[in-house]
């Protein structure tokens, strides 16, 4: 009769799809190929991410390393053997371009007497006073550092010796007119300085010390007066 015809022909079809007894069939060679392959595929995918995420890591642990290394201990500005690597850069950029650029050199006035009246963490608080005044008052294309102990140097990129005689100036005032607070006390800050212009036939040991040549000779004027 129709009604037991479809009947059997649901029970055929179930048990095409369900196999013997009802169990699911065994999956074909092809089939099994295809499921390891998707799950091999998805494997490597994520050892791929992982790896993409520790080249990251690492790439920006070195960024950090080499950001400690050109920086200097005491303040976030590039220490001596960056700001000479610096330099150079900007001598043989001038050596190749034309332009003159030109190094000031400061020279921190009175810090024995601000350690020995205030303390060494006052004395380092004035450093990084200094630092921070000649970082917000230069240009990006500039470069601040510190040459060592009180001592610090400012390349101005594409800068003649009458510009930068003129930025230097306005630098030690804005050094002097900024007294670091210190607990309850202002501490009067001052620099001396020295300008040297360069056109590419100098190395930047030679520069330096030209600068801090001319430094010591405004101080001398200075204290003449």
């Amino acid at each position: 009769m129709p009604a037991a015809d479809g009947a059997s022909k649901t029970r055929r079809a179930t048990s095409r799809a369900t196999g013997p007894g009802g169990a699911k069939p065994k999956l074909t060679l092809a089939e099994n190929a295809t499921s390891e392959l998707g799950s091999e595929i998805a494997r490597l995918q994520a050892e791929r991410a992982a790896m993409q995420r520790e080249l990251e890591d690492a790439r920006t642990r070195i960024a950090q390393l080499e950001r400690l290394a050109d920086e200097d201990s005491l303040a976030p500005i590039a220490n001596r053997r960056a700001f000479v690597r610096e330099l150079s850069r900007m001598i043989a950029f001038t050596r190749r371009y034309g332009p003159p650029s030109s190094v000031i050199y400061f020279d921190v006035n009175g810090m024995k007497q601000i350690n020995d009246t205030h303390g060494h963490p006052a004395g380092d608080a004035a450093l990084r006073h200094v630092a921070d005044i000649l970082s917000k008052n230069v240009r990006e294309s500039d470069i601040v550092g510190r040459l060592g102990g009180d001592e610090f140097g400012v390349i101005l990129a594409q800068t003649s010796q009458e510009q930068a005689n003129a930025k230097a100036v306005a630098l030690a005032q804005a050094i002097a007119g900024a007294p670091l607070r210190w607990g309850k006390s202002q501490i009067t800050v001052s620099a001396a300085y020295g300008v040297y212009s360069f056109t590419g036939s100098d190395d930047a040991q030679v520069a330096i010390e030209a600068a801090d040549k001319a430094m010591y000779k405004q101080k001398r004027v200075r204290q003449a007066v």
